[in-house]
């Protein structure tokens, strides 16, 4: 898979405080690469960078070819006494973009009975859908996703998460910051986690999770809801066997730790942390 962005040794200060020490990886190209931290770890400094709007105070950013990017931050861009139309026709107009991709938009992202409500009265997860619209109304090879279901309730992230994965689908390159080990989960064909303004561990989610499986236990529930925990190993296997030939078993769940654990693991904090 050919490498889009490449970061090497980025490091940026804020005053005397160092937000970012060193990251360095690679995006590539058709894939949904996420950052996942905390509140404070860095992870909007670094989107900023990558899109431009900040200058780092060492490294570098390589970008393969002319990439067009699009950007989604928090409904960055958008006016709320002006209707989600008018909204997208401002963008539209300065990118010379037909009033056609306008309402291809709305449909696309279930929008197209707002289009003369004006954004201060939309819901949270609406507002996010009309950002969404904005970034796409170029025709981008990458983009870059700023928390895009942050504080939403699952249907409105729901609706933003099928968007991501059609675009992905698409061929749209995508990188997302996150703080939610669900979405990343979902969404990410690699993440990065960043901590303090460090990249701690980086990898696919599966990858992460099974390295950090020091237990390699399974957790079993019988009838009667009595919980057993066995080893995944000969004697596990033999209790395991014993249980299913006496149909007791009601559920198997393997204990592989999920990327909350992991994350807890290598720096003692939790992702949802404030």
């Amino acid at each position: 898979m050919k490498t889009w962005i490449e970061v090497r040794d980025l490091t940026h200060f804020f005053g005397q405080k160092k937000v970012l020490n060193q990251i360095s990886f690679q995006i590539k190209k058709g894939s949904v690469t996420g950052l996942l931290g905390p509140s404070g770890a860095g992870k909007t400094t670094l989107i900023s960078i990558l899109t431009g709007q900040l200058v780092p105070a060492a490294g570098t950013v390589r970008i393969s070819g002319r990439c067009a990017a699009g950007i989604m931050m928090d409904c960055f861009g958008l006016y709320e006494r002006l209707s989600v139309w008018d909204n997208l026709k401002i963008y539209a107009d300065l990118y010379r973009v037909s009033a056609g991709k306008i309402k291809e938009l709305l449909v696309k992202t279930g929008l197209e009975a707002e289009k003369k409500t004006p954004v201060g009265r939309l819901s949270k997860g609406m507002r996010n859908r009309v950002s969404f619209c904005r970034a796409l109304l170029k025709d981008v090879d990458i983009l870059f996703l700023d928390e895009p279901a942050s504080g939403l309730d699952p249907a409105a992230a729901g609706k933003i998460h099928e968007l991501i994965l059609k675009e992905k689908q698409a061929g749209t390159t995508i990188f997302l910051t996150t703080h939610n080990m669900h979405e990343a989960e979902a969404l990410c064909d690699e993440v990065m986690l960043l901590n303090a303004g460090e990249i701690v561990e980086q990898g696919g989610p599966g990858e992460i999770c099974m390295k950090y499986n020091t237990e390699n236990r399974i957790e079993v529930t019988l009838k009667g809801g009595v919980t057993e925990m066995v080893q995944n190993n000969g004697e596990g296997a033999r209790r395991l066997s014993e249980w299913m030939k006496e149909e007791r078993v009601l559920r198997i769940h393997s204990t592989e730790p999920d990327l909350e654990d992991v994350f807890l693991a290598v720096t003692g904090r939790r992702l949802m942390e404030k």
